[in-house]
């Protein structure tokens, strides 16, 4: 766990906003990951924060078994480290594009089934963040019925779901109070219909 902690720590968000002349902790959800560099800084610096964010979680996961380590435990190490980076003060991301990552290694069928929830409820309400829970409630499930002879992967996926259902608890509250932002591409294709 700690050498995929070691890639999840990689805070590149909080890097993109530095390179920019700015602190994105200070600015819309105070978070690191791509949704609020999307917000606060545009898509331009937004993709390339998503991209590298799976790719800590897919490359410690994918070189963990070359190198005699467990790659669920790697993969759920690379979530921890990103959503309690240590050079933050152990305050990242929600995990997400991380967990992205590590489940294209560990269970892609997983990962496709989950994407597509994600991209529907997304499409249907423009909330990023009802969209991420409901790919981490699913996750597990998904794995369980895609993958039944893997008890470590199961569990594994259990972990990151419940670390992104924790990390939204503010979204939660939004979201039953209807303060939730949408994300600005739903609004601006929906306001134009």
């Amino acid at each position: 766990m700690v050498a995929g902690a070691a890639f999840g720590s990689i805070p590149f968000g909080y890097i993109a906003g530095r390179m920019r002349g700015i602190d994105i902790r200070r600015l819309g959800s105070g978070n690191i990951g791509s949704t609020n560099v999307q917000r606060t800084m545009g898509w331009a610096w937004a993709l390339p924060v998503l991209l590298l964010d799976v790719v800590k979680g897919l490359l410690p996961t994918a070189l963990a078994r070359p190198i005699g380590l467990t790659p669920p435990l790697v993969g759920l190490g690379a979530v921890l480290g990103h959503v309690f980076c240590p050079w933050l003060r152990f305050r990242g991301g929600k995990g997400v594009a991380t967990t992205i990552g590590v489940t294209a290694f560990l269970c892609p069928r997983s990962l496709l089934a989950g994407l597509a929830v994600y991209l529907a409820v997304l499409a249907a309400t423009g909330f990023v963040s009802l969209a991420s829970l409901g790919f981490a409630c699913l996750l597990p499930v998904l794995t369980a019925l895609l993958y039944p002879r893997g008890p470590l992967l199961l569990a594994s996926t259990l972990g990151v779901a419940a670390v992104i259902i924790v990390r939204h608890r503010a979204n939660i509250t939004r979201l039953a109070r209807g303060t939730e932002p949408r994300l600005g591409l739903w609004l601006k294709l929906f306001r134009k219909a």
